[in-house]
């Protein structure tokens, strides 16, 4: 088993080595092709919330996502594809703006010119905007308001970085984003510079012929006209949110400038998972979650801590400070790097972890194949943690208390 692991691995890594600039449309192309049934091609677009010039906008356009165009309908786009079994979606983080489709192989050439058409001619019609895309956006939102987890790592963002990364991820549930400002939004972001094509079950080449024929037929802008997001800066910060329902939330953390393996180690060995699905005794009623987000120029690293009552949320924390400050023992250190190259490969091994990575080769040539986030990993000894944590102890923490702020601890009730 080992061994087969071992191999993926390999063949994995060597098929990220190729990124392709396309002749015509100018646009990169990078692929992974490990003979699976199904393809998919996603379309990675640097129109994540950090670029938006608006709160808000950035969401408002993703759920644009599959509507009318110069070719289609929302209905013929939505018939069409089913017609073909594939599937359609989209996705917005920090740094990119994303659209999938997955289908099965040979159907490239229909899904690719859909792709193209939804990049270089949606129509952004007022009906769709107020009828289909502004209720989900609300949807959304509201959803995740009630979200305790999420909203500390919105909250947590927000006083790590402030601007840029801090910006929010989401529309507010009450707030106005107009129609106009989406559309220049979307101009300014579908420009060639701005645009990567990756894809998963087929060959890089043949993914670059298919995008430069389907961009032929509707072509982007040249260049890059996005503004462009400022250099993150980490300062650290504290926020309290009052939420009378979903238990009581923590987040500890911070943040750096500078992502690395040692930072991710850190975070596992912080709030290690349980190696058993199903334990012998019951779990904790405490639960806590290791946060490692690396970004392109910066990374947020922590722990989420959810609890029943303030007491277990406090007495929780207090115990990851002191196992913060704490020299992990050898057998600790082992055990962390083991199980975050566990959860590194078995990321790897998924189509969303593929396409991240295979975006960070074209987007910002950094190798992050198997191979070499494993490497990465192996390199992580006590004195390379005992520098991290000793940096990240010279700054201001990130605290996010989510719940009864009442009764839920401050940061210097914690921070001993």
């Amino acid at each position: 088993m080992l061994a087969t692991r071992a191999s993926t691995a390999k063949r994995l890594a060597r098929s990220f080595a190729t990124v392709v600039d396309t002749k015509a449309s100018g646009v990169k192309v990078a692929a992974v092709d490990y003979g699976q049934p199904t393809t998919a091609v996603t379309v990675l677009v640097k129109a994540g919330s950090r670029y938006q010039p608006s709160a808000g906008v950035a969401h408002v356009l993703k759920n644009f996502a599959f509507k009318s165009t110069a070719k289609r309908s929302t209905l013929g786009t939505v018939r069409e594809s089913e017609l073909y079994g594939g599937v359609l979606s989209a996705s917005l983080s920090r740094e990119y703006f994303a659209l999938t489709t997955e289908f099965l192989r040979g159907d490239e050439p229909f899904f690719t010119s859909l792709l193209a058409s939804i990049l270089a001619t949606t129509k952004f019609l007022p009906h769709e905007y107020s009828e289909y895309v502004l209720p989900v956006v609300r949807d959304e939102s509201t959803h995740a308001s009630q979200v305790p987890s999420t909203l500390a790592i919105e909250a947590a963002h927000s006083v790590a970085f402030r601007t840029g990364l801090g910006a929010p991820l989401l529309a507010d549930a009450h707030s106005h984003v107009s129609l106009g400002s989406v559309k220049e939004f979307a101009t300014s972001a579908f420009a060639s510079g701005n645009v990567a094509v990756v894809g998963t079950g087929i060959d890089s080449a043949r993914l670059a012929d298919l995008v430069d024929k389907a961009l032929a037929e509707t072509p982007l802008p040249s260049g890059s006209s996005m503004p462009s997001s400022s250099s993150s800066k980490y300062f650290g910060g504290y926020a309290r949110i009052n939420l009378p329902m979903g238990g009581q939330t923590v987040f500890v953390g911070f943040g750096t400038t500078a992502p690395s393996a040692a930072l991710s180690v850190l975070a596992t060995h912080l709030a290690p998972p349980s190696a058993l699905k199903w334990p012998s005794v019951p779990r904790s009623s405490t639960k806590l979650t290791p946060v490692y987000l690396p970004y392109s120029d910066a990374a947020l690293a922590g722990v989420l801590v959810q609890a029943p009552d303030v007491k277990s949320v406090k007495e929780a924390a207090k115990t990851l400070f002191e196992k913060l400050k704490k020299p992990l023992t050898a057998e600790e250190l082992k055990s962390a790097v083991a199980r975050t190259k566990f959860d590194a490969a078995t990321a790897a091994e998924t189509r969303e972890g593929l396409t991240l990575a295979l975006g960070k080769k074209v987007f910002f040539n950094a190798d992050a194949s198997v191979e070499s986030t494993l490497a990465a990993l192996d390199k992580v000894d006590a004195a390379t943690l005992s520098k991290t944590v000793s940096e990240l102890l010279k700054v201001t923490p990130t605290y996010v208390a989510i719940g009864d702020i009442a009764t839920l601890p401050y940061v210097d009730e914690i921070v001993l």
